[in-house]
């Protein structure tokens, strides 16, 4: 075996810009395309926002500006502004800011002087301005490397920070702004910091009853077992109610963060509604009828918090603070003294409660013999058919270390064996697995989770993907539904979007359901071919071969050679994320596209049709063209 050199020549030293771009999964997660809430581009966002939040938690500035436009995003706040003498410094040296003062910054989201420097080293374009009583100084970067600074001058402007930058594409590549995930993030903010105005691309978002209101926004009251349960005291604010969904819905926060993870503060949450509501009714429930159904919100301020990532999505503090107690005492001390008051000031909340609890008891007794059977004949199944063609990597693999592969691991929905074949081939065996439907999915809509253990193959995808008792073991993290493009391949995925929104609404919540995208045409000459996702790429396809093409149109995912599939669902993967926005109210949702034909619905069936005919027509008329050989541009 061949020595290998180990001398001083090995070791290397980096700069602070250098190491975060060899290694930006350190500071900011997982790089993605955007089709993710958690990708790397809203991380780089965060990071600046949470330096104004901060501002506005200190008492300095009520407004923040954002704006995203052509890939360009600008922030300013109204704080006290950079020390105009540090400009530079604060987001070009490491482990240098003003939260390193504990009197200054007591209870902020961040305290490693790290966040805008990885905003600046991973920026083609970064700029930061700060005015301070009418002053401003401000600095410009590319890839953290300084390229102009202006002298400390007489300034209009009232005092803040202004933050510019675009991300750099050689690092984020193909990356795309999802305005919905963003705008769901910064209501998050409003939310947590009653009083603060946000205005983005020409929004005001605005909360004046903080977590009262986010529970509001996010439920239907109709669909409530009882009014939204909202108290506050010193450093922690809770809301509570029980509605009529499957599974549990938390929004837990710390420091103003969206802890999409949960921690510490979440378990001790959790832990004290169900001590609480047993001490209360006097009465051993089970932790799980307690649970179910629950739309919760908690928000702690907590000094120093230690989070288990750069990106602080999940809390890892014992304590509130150095000489504090710990956050599951603080939180269990609190939810005790105040929800038991609280219940038995309101009897009619109280027993609607009770009531909630009770039938989720007999709910879970009366499937148990159902699940029961349920449970082996998926054992037996996935001993004798190849249903789920599984991928080496689990996204649940405690022993694996790699974050970064597990977020990798996807699984494919398909339909049929032809689709499921062709993909199958194509994949990565390592991270990608695929699950082939036989036939067309149970209309799940309006039905009980009985019908989950009870339809066999609704029975196969739940422990496919193993989500049956929640998303704790969620063995894949992005879900992909992957259906043919025409009118049966439409109706398995609307099918299949019903499926997880009534039964496993987290799984959509929290950004794992996508839908793949695959070519509707091929168009080729013998010496380009050219895949195309939309009519408006087509066409340009043609204009670029000169008219002289030979044109296909995919209709299945079966047509798809796996040669051509490995091109589609490797790094060029296009995924659109099922995304949920701030009002949607899931039930309502369902009830429109899937409940009873409604007036409504039809004229919302015959506007697209009109619409969808039109594309066709456009269609048949480009390929005549094509085919008498004339110049497209001419069309």
């Amino acid at each position: 075996m061949s020595q290998v050199s180990y001398t001083e020549d090995n070791i290397k030293s980096l700069d602070w810009k250098e190491h975060i771009r060899l290694r930006p999964g350190m500071y900011i997660g997982k790089l993605g395309d955007g089709s993710s809430p958690d990708d790397g581009i809203y991380i780089l966002l965060k990071e600046v926002i949470d330096n104004s939040i901060d501002e506005f938690v200190m008492g300095n500035g009520r407004d923040i500006e954002i704006k995203i436009e052509d890939g360009k995003v600008l922030v300013r706040d109204y704080g006290r502004g950079i020390p105009l003498g540090k400009v530079v410094d604060v987001v070009s040296k490491m482990n240098t800011g003003g939260k390193y003062d504990s009197k200054a910054f007591k209870k902020s989201v961040g305290l490693n002087g790290v966040g805008t420097k990885a905003v600046n080293a991973l920026s083609g374009y970064f700029k930061v301005q700060a005015f301070r009583d009418g002053k401003t100084k401000s600095a410009e970067f590319s890839k953290g490397e300084l390229t102009s600074e202006t002298k400390i001058v007489k300034g209009k402007g009232d005092n803040g920070t202004l933050v510019e930058y675009i991300p750099d594409d050689s690092i984020f590549k193909n990356y795309k702004y999802r305005l919905d995930y963003i705008e769901n993030q910064l209501w998050n903010y409003v939310y947590l910091n009653a009083g603060l105005k946000i205005h983005f691309n020409g929004k005001v978002l605005y909360s004046k009853n903080g977590l009262l209101d986010l529970l509001s926004k996010k439920t239907n009251p109709e669909a409530l077992r009882y009014p939204i349960i909202h108290m506050k005291g010193e450093d922690i604010e809770i809301a509570l109610s029980h509605g009529q969904q499957y599974g549990e819905e938390y929004y837990s926060f710390v420091n103003g963060q969206y802890t999409t993870q949960g921690g510490t503060h979440l378990q001790a949450y959790r832990e004290a509604i169900v001590k609480t509501l047993r001490d209360f009714y006097s009465k051993n429930f089970d932790s799980r009828d307690i649970q179910a159904s629950v739309i919760g919100a908690i928000s702690v301020r907590v000094e120093e918090p230690v989070f288990e990532s750069q990106t602080k999505t999940k809390l890892g503090s014992l304590n509130i603070g150095p000489d504090g107690p710990s956050v599951r005492a603080f939180i269990m001390d609190f939810v005790k003294n105040n929800l038991d008051n609280f219940l038995h000031k309101n009897k009619e909340v109280a027993e609607a409660l009770l009531k909630r609890l009770q039938q989720s008891e007999r709910e879970r007794k009366d499937i148990a013999g159902i699940k029961k059977l349920a449970n082996e004949r998926a054992k037996k199944a996935n001993i004798h058919n190849k249903k789920l063609r599984d991928c080496r990597k689990h996204y649940n693999d405690k022993r694996g270390k790699d974050q970064e592969l597990k977020d990798a691991t996807t699984v494919f929905i398909t339909e049929g064996d032809s689709a499921s074949g062709s993909i199958t081939k194509a994949r990565n065996v390592q991270t990608q697995a695929v699950f082939s439907l036989r036939g067309k999915p149970l209309n799940c809509f309006g039905l009980s989770k009985k019908v989950v253990y009870q339809n066999e193959e609704l029975n196969l995808l739940q422990h496919a993907l193993n989500i049956e008792d929640g998303l704790q073991d969620l063995r894949f993290n992005k879900v992909v539904i992957a259906t043919d493009a025409d009118v049966d391949g439409m109706h398995i995925r609307l099918l299949l979007l019903t499926f997880f929104l009534q039964f496993f609404p987290d799984l959509v919540r929290q950004g794992h359901l996508f839908i793949l995208e695959t070519p509707l045409f091929r168009v080729r000459d013998k010496k380009k071919t050219f895949y195309c996702y939309t009519n408006q790429e087509r066409v340009d396809a043609i204009n670029e071969l000169r008219g002289k093409a030979e044109i296909t149109r995919f209709k299945g995912l079966g047509e798809i050679s796996p040669d051509e599939f490995e091109d589609f669902i490797g790094e060029d993967i296009r995924l659109e994320p099922v995304v949920l926005k701030e009002d949607t109210k899931i039930e309502d949702l369902l009830s429109y596209y899937m409940g009873k034909n409604t007036p409504d619905r039809q004229v919302f069936i015959i506007d697209n049709l009109k619409v969808e005919t039109d594309e066709i027509d456009e269609e048949n008329q480009v390929i005549d063209l094509v085919n008498e050989e004339k110049d497209p541009e001419n069309y």
